[in-house]
């Protein structure tokens, strides 16, 4: 008996510690990097805070002033971002490049490191191996996946390896050739999944990080349906499923994933907006909550945010309904690291709108904030 009312009063004196400790660690501030398009009032990379404790985010503030840098990803073990830059030169001519940013750890102010050639031209999306080795970049225009080396210091090598492809799709107005439109990395760091919105394949490549190659897998790609038009992909938390979403019939794709041999298995597909929706409607984003039971898909036109369930066993998608993303054009959105809130950038209205993120059931609540910011094309949170 003494020995329980010891214990007891062991847990009354340390419990109160631990869960301030817990509380406080959960109440901090969470920081995003935003990247834009800066043809009407923005100037480039943004920084936002995340009051976790009241669900607010701060007024944007500006870190680095250059023209598009769109779409940012972070060094696997650094404290480095890069970003896509589309930049076209006085004739036109497109001339995209890929830049890096050393970050400093306290302030978050970005240094310039350097800038290369995309490879191709209206590069779109960029992701660094896990060794840290070499960035992979997708080109929307000209529809190439390029493979840039990073040396020890984080510095961009010019493109070893540019794969250019053909092929086109039904859609005589978006499909007329290739589209790569990114460049996701199965959770092994050897394949790289790039999804061709042009010719509606989701092709397969083999990456040699420590050369910065690509090559193509064997068979090099999965097909979706004619004039679905495939943009962007998410593994499953457990590494067994891919999803796709397609831009143009605002459609997701679940593949069964073999990580031996890098091929794609078809699972189900299943429409990202309500039955009976007549809006146009462009699919954009997708994401995986942190725990592998929500999988959620951004609407363009219809504007939400699509809600499924996820069966990790069979990788299937269960419908949950919608949230209006509170503005116009959702290009991207970010699900914070703890998975508690949703970051919604919309292109067309010019705002970032805050949702809370119900743990059980993965629907999604607006937490009533939202703050003005130009054309928001990307949303990276910083993990340190």
């Amino acid at each position: 008996m003494l020995r329980i009312l010891v214990m007891l009063m062991i847990s009354m004196t340390t419990l109160p510690g631990m869960v301030g400790r817990a509380a406080a660690e959960e109440d901090r501030p969470l920081r995003m990097f935003v990247g834009t398009y800066t043809w009407g009032t923005s100037r480039g990379i943004y920084l936002v805070e995340l009051d976790t404790k009241l669900g607010r985010l701060s007024a944007p503030r500006l870190v680095v002033e250059m023209k598009h840098p769109t779409f940012l990803n972070w060094h696997p073990k650094k404290s480095i971002l890069y970003a896509v830059c589309e930049l076209p030169d006085a004739g036109g001519k497109d001339v995209s490049t890929v830049a890096g940013f050393a970050v400093d750890e306290k302030t978050l102010a970005l240094t310039p490191l350097n800038r290369q050639s995309s490879g191709g031209a209206g590069a779109c999306f960029v992701q660094i191996d896990p060794s840290g080795r070499a960035a992979i970049v997708a080109n929307y225009s000209d529809g190439t996946v390029a493979a840039l080396g990073i040396d020890a210091g984080g510095m961009l090598r010019a493109p070893a390896s540019v794969l250019k492809f053909q092929g086109t799709g039904p859609d005589p107005k978006r499909q007329e050739s290739p589209h790569a439109h990114c460049a996701v990395l199965d959770p092994s760091g050897k394949f790289i999944i790039s999804c061709d919105l042009g010719t509606d394949e989701v092709r397969v490549l083999k990456l040699n990080a420590a050369e910065a190659t690509l090559t193509p897998n064997d068979p090099p790609s999965a097909r979706v349906k004619p004039g679905a038009g495939p943009r962007h992909a998410v593994f499953h938390t457990n590494g067994k499923f891919l999803y796709v979403v397609n831009e143009l019939d605002n459609t997701l794709n679940v593949f069964a994933w073999s990580a031996a041999a890098g091929t794609l298995k078809p699972v189900e597909t299943i429409s990202t907006l309500p039955a009976g929706s007549s809006d146009e409607s462009y699919c954009s984003e997708v994401a995986m909550h942190p725990g592998g039971r929500f999988l959620y898909a951004a609407n363009r036109g219809h504007d939400s945010l699509a809600i499924f369930g996820v069966e990790a066993s069979t990788g299937k998608l269960s419908p949950r309904g919608h949230v209006s993303t509170g503005g116009k054009f959702p290009r991207h959105f970010a699900i914070d690291p703890s998975g508690r809130f949703v970051v919604v950038g919309n292109q067309n209205s010019d705002n970032l709108v805050l949702f809370h993120v119900e743990q059980s059931t993965g629907a999604l609540s607006p937490a009533g904030s939202s703050v003005e910011i130009g054309a928001p094309v990307c949303i990276r949170f910083v993990e340190r």
